[in-house]
């Protein structure tokens, strides 16, 4: 079963403060991830992970993970803004976009981030903006379906990324041609998978196609990205991916491909989010309504403005009873928020143990995807973020929006004139 990191008790002393809902996450676990990561690779000396913004774009998380050695990968000018605020900058960015506007190509630029191109046509776009860096990245795209082990894990050649094969060579000498001097090499084919061979299989490609550009082009090679895609076991049943394992298939894939060929400097990048954050993160919400009709409902003061997945791809979140993890799981409820939308549920048909209204619920794995994703739907307003510290003090990283939040981007001056 999937534990909690926080107990009933520390949350009914938290909401004397803050009230439900909000996310909490879990500054030990955090930190104790990250070096398990620096770990698997600790093998490749220029190793450097670059937490994808994304996930989770709060300047304290970012914070923690900049003092545990990690960079982050942007993909928007706010997230960009959001490094920069956080002091960090230069190569610590790993700028990877696509259909990408001028000003973000431009702020990417001036803070000195390392550029991963998404098309071959964006060499000339990035060239009369503000001119081609001597670092520079794209990122590859395979087509066709990407399988392990004739299992079919996602299909590249349906996506919107990424250079085609010939596509890099072409890109690679125009860009040389232009100045650029040192060469990334960057790729993501699967997302959110626990297999422990996804990364190595992954690698390997990357790896081989590589050595290929290099011979064809002469291009140096100083980093290759393996992006995202590590996953985390969302269900109790789901095996948990093991990074070590991880860490050592593609170092294996390194010394048979990258080292014969005399490209043993080449550093490995990463660019993971869920894996960093989802399970170090919890929504907790209060059942505040109970409905008996066709099913069994209870309603929580949440609702997919909060956390939005599984109302959007009908994903699975575990969800704990605090104070209630012992008893019996023998009543069936959809649980459900406010929204005037039928698909607002956290759970359908799940069996838990009763709950009656003032119970706090504990939805797991939200770390990543989840307070980022909010919107405001119905006028819903986004719950605050919290983070329980090593020491078991708690401290408010994002304050709940306000009425004042949602008016503040109109101007009313006039409208009734």
């Amino acid at each position: 079963m999937k534990k909690p990191f926080v107990t009933q008790q520390q949350i009914e002393r938290i909401t004397n403060e803050y009230p439900t809902p909000f996310h909490i996450y879990d500054e030990k676990g955090i930190r104790e991830n990250a070096r398990l990561l620096h770990k698997a690779f600790s093998w490749n000396k220029g190793f450097k992970e670059y937490f994808a913004v994304k996930a989770t774009p709060n300047p304290f998380i970012m914070q923690i993970l900049k003092e545990e050695g990690c960079g982050m990968d942007c993909s928007s000018y706010t997230e960009l803004l959001l490094s920069d605020a956080a002091g960090i900058a230069g190569k610590d960015i790993m700028f990877s976009s696509n259909v990408t506007p001028p000003e973000d190509y431009l702020l990417a630029h001036k803070l000195g981030a390392v550029i991963n191109l998404d098309d071959v046509t964006h060499i000339p776009f990035l060239e009369e903006l503000c001119g081609i860096p001597e670092t520079i990245s794209c990122r590859f795209n395979p087509g066709g379906a990407f399988a392990i082990d004739n299992a079919i894990m996602d299909t590249p050649g349906e996506a919107k990324y990424g250079f085609t094969r010939e596509q890099l060579t072409e890109g690679f000498k125009l860009l040389m041609s232009k100045g650029a001097r040192n060469f990334g090499l960057h790729s993501f084919l699967a997302s959110n998978t626990t297999a422990n061979e996804y990364y190595p299989v992954l690698a390997q490609i990357l790896f081989e196609t590589a050595v290929e550009l290099h011979r064809e082009t002469g291009a140096k090679i100083t980093f290759i990205n393996l992006s995202g895609g590590v996953g985390i076991p969302y269900r109790p049943e789901q095996h948990k991916t093991d990074i070590l394992t991880v860490g050592e298939g593609v170092r294996k894939a390194f010394e048979s491909v990258l080292v014969p060929a005399g490209m043993e400097d080449v550093a490995i990048y990463t660019e993971l989010g869920r894996f960093m954050l989802g399970p170090y993160g919890a929504l907790i919400t209060t059942a505040i309504h109970e409905k008996h009709i066709y099913k069994e409902y209870i309603g929580v003061d949440a609702c997919a403005a909060n956390l939005i997945r599984p109302a959007m791809y009908g994903a699975y979140h575990h969800i704990t009873v605090l104070g209630k993890e012992s008893e019996p799981c023998d009543h069936v409820y959809d649980i459900t928020g406010g929204l005037c939308e039928n698909n607002d549920k956290f759970a359908i048909n799940r069996h838990l143990p009763e709950i009656q209204k003032g119970d706090f619920l504990y939805i797991h794995d939200t770390g990543a995807h989840g307070s980022a994703m909010g919107y405001n739907y119905n006028g819903k307003l986004r719950s605050a973020e919290l983070l329980l510290r090593e020491d078991g003090s708690v401290s408010l990283i994002r304050r709940a929006e306000t009425p004042d939040d949602y008016f503040a981007t109109f101007d009313f001056s006039g409208l009734f004139n």
